[in-house]
């Protein structure tokens, strides 16, 4: 534990901003298994309902800097592919 005032609340923020992350990384990560679950199944009606609150789920952990954008919008395009994909079947 630092003894420097400025340290104690560096490590604080570090905390809150840790719990932040692993928050929105769980939660994007449990939506994208949900819809690649559906994608295996054959189930285009509702992978296309899942990829929408995946879609939310990304777009919120990108709004709090939790993952780049353009990383968001990679993993956002490369579920609807496969969702149009068994939707064209």
């Amino acid at each position: 534990m630092p003894n420097i005032k400025s340290s104690i609340k560096s490590m604080k923020k570090d905390a809150k901003r840790h719990e932040r992350n692993v928050f929105e990384k769980t939660r994007f990560k449990k939506a994208q298994k949900k819809v690649l679950e559906a994608i295996a199944n054959n189930d285009a009606a509702q992978a296309k309902s899942l990829l929408a609150l995946a879609d939310k789920a990304f777009d919120q952990a990108a709004a709090n800097n939790t993952i780049h954008r353009n990383a968001a919008a990679r993993k956002k395009s490369k579920l609807a592919k496969k969702v149009n994909a068994i939707a064209a079947v």
